[in-house]
């Protein structure tokens, strides 16, 4: 067992071409208390959400953490009527990370990123593969790294 920032996503080869930053801390219970141990508002912490297409068929998603997924604008970026959040186990099986965890970086399977327009032009802080470990990092950089798709695809948490 290596250190806490030996995680799967921090060697990652996509991330050794791109200015980040590495941050750690303890386990959070909250994404303001994730927001204020990293430094950042809310809406720079990202979230990335595991949703399933179809039979062993998965894209990640990723949400600022003041908003929560918009489905009808999702399933019409992705051109399916059926989408559905995959449960803790099955998460784990089709991204190699526990919930909480989750993150586009050192997934078991490389899926299709969907990321929310809001990351563009703006720094974030993506989860970095272990509870208390993140990556800041500048959105652009992290859309062109991942090869995500940028859509609206959000809706505020209220």
């Amino acid at each position: 067992m290596g250190s806490m920032t030996d995680t799967p996503a921090l060697v990652d080869p996509r991330l050794s071409g791109v200015a980040h930053t590495v941050v750690t801390h303890g386990r959070v219970s909250s994404l303001e208390e994730a927001a204020t141990l990293r430094g950042v508002d809310p809406s720079a912490v990202i979230k990335t959400m595991v949703v399933r297409r179809g039979e062993g068929d998965y894209v990640f998603i990723l949400v600022p953490g003041d908003r929560v997924i918009d489905w009808p604008k999702l399933r019409s970026t992705l051109g399916e009527r059926r989408l559905s959040m995959p449960d803790a186990d099955e998460a784990l099986a089709a991204t190699g990370y526990v919930r909480g965890t989750i993150t586009p970086f050192g997934a078991s399977t490389p899926w299709p990123v969907i990321a929310d327009s809001r990351l563009e032009g703006r720094s974030v802080s993506i989860g970095g593969g272990a509870h208390g470990v993140s990556i800041t990092i500048d959105g652009n950089d992290l859309i062109t790294a991942i090869d995500a798709e940028t859509s609206d695809i959000t809706r505020p948490l209220t």
